[in-house]
């Protein structure tokens, strides 16, 4: 009877929680020098973050073969939804869905890693300082590397401004993926924008926390706790094809010429496939 409800394979099940729980409890568990902790973000935070991602937001993913199957690939996205789930389900959807059982390592802004709890939870997710070193030493490694350049210009920007990209910086990411030759993967990401519909910044109370931004949303602060529930939005990640970078020559990542109009074109792809996811789309729920 127990087996019957539990599923064929309860047993089997139990045991591989007993034995991770062994290592959690003797420390025979592998971090690297980032702090990823691969086993815990396989068994424990992709499984937290899986039911939201196919149940609640119901993600659709196309072109995830555009991500190699070995080798270093840099993931450039658009960013954001006031506060950072599309990262996350950017993770879940290369973790995932990748043919190759590749992992996503993201580069997170300095606000994440001063935040407790945050803090740790993110390194060990696998991410890390959004800085050219971090990233170059992870592409030099072999790693996919997600990067959302629009940082909290994209997260905090008004809703009246949905899917129009922010600036993107001063392309650190394209010299960081010339210098490694990796091929830069352009993603768009349609869903996010309206999780938190952000009708107004509270400057006051952004200064008072310390935070870019405090966000008023037809839900929050007026419900409370409650008003921090996303809206259950439909999700579209699309992975374009790669821009190799492998055939610049070795002074191309100081052209400061070349890194404008490579940001100007990885960001204009993504833009143009976001449009295009748009006028596709049925609905924003459906």
């Amino acid at each position: 009877m127990l087996a019957r409800v539990l599923g064929p394979d309860w047993g089997a099940r139990a045991a591989r929680g007993l034995a991770f729980l062994r290592r959690r409890i003797t420390g025979e568990y592998e971090v690297d020098d980032f702090g990823y902790d691969q086993e815990l973000t396989d068994q424990v935070l992709m499984s937290l973050l899986r039911p939201v991602y196919e149940k609640y937001f119901r993600v659709e993913v196309r072109g995830i073969e555009n991500i190699p199957a070995d080798g270093a690939a840099l993931v450039v996205a658009n960013h954001s939804g006031t506060l950072p789930l599309d990262g996350l389900m950017l993770q879940v959807a290369v973790h995932d869905h990748h043919p190759a059982d590749r992992h996503l390592r993201l580069l997170g802004a300095d606000l994440v890693f001063l935040l407790p709890v945050v803090n740790e939870l993110a390194r060990k997710a696998g991410h890390t300082l959004a800085c050219a070193e971090d990233a170059q030493t992870l592409l030099e490694r072999g790693e996919v590397v997600g990067v959302m350049p629009e940082g909290f210009k994209g997260l905090g920007k008004p809703f009246a401004d949905r899917y129009k990209l922010q600036r993107f910086g001063r392309g650190g990411f394209v010299s960081t993926a010339l210098r490694a030759g990796a091929p830069i993967v352009p993603c768009s990401i349609v869903g996010a924008e309206e999780i938190y519909p952000m009708l107004g910044n509270s400057r006051t109370l952004a200064r008072l926390f310390g935070f870019p931004y405090f966000p008023i949303t037809p839900t929050f602060p007026w419900l409370g706790p409650l008003g921090a529930l996303p809206l259950p939005t439909k999700w579209t990640i699309q992975f374009g094809e790669p821009l190799p970078t492998d055939g610049y020559p070795p002074e191309a990542a100081e052209d400061p010429m070349l890194m404008f109009n490579l940001t100007d074109q990885v960001r204009e792809t993504i833009q143009h496939a976001l449009y295009k996811l748009l006028v596709r789309r049925r609905s924003v729920f459906f």
